[in-house]
């Protein structure tokens, strides 16, 4: 018996031989690399920056909008759809 095992170790071959071993580490190694590519992609994209006068530039948007409304015109959506509904019966 003990040299039916020693034959089962000579004939084995080296673990990277075997797929499932490949199949094992590649997951942790895609997990690593696409970790590394979102650091990179992270440090050499810069952020938006806010406009330090958001809150007023909002506000002119508002009144902007206050006035269309006010003088009888009519977002692009809303008037699409008003000329999309049909006539209304008689």
């Amino acid at each position: 018996m003990h040299d039916t095992q020693d034959d089962a170790l000579r004939s084995s071959s080296p673990w990277w031989h075997h797929g499932h071993v490949w199949l094992v580490i590649a997951g942790p190694v895609i997990v690593v690399i696409a970790g590394i590519a979102t650091l990179v992609l992270a440090v050499r994209t810069p952020d938006p920056l806010v406009a330090e006068d958001y809150y007023r530039r909002g506000i002119e948007i508002n009144r902007t909008l206050a006035e269309e409304q006010a003088k009888g015109l009519l977002p692009a959506v809303q008037g699409r759809n008003h000329a999309a509904s049909p006539a209304p019966a008689r």
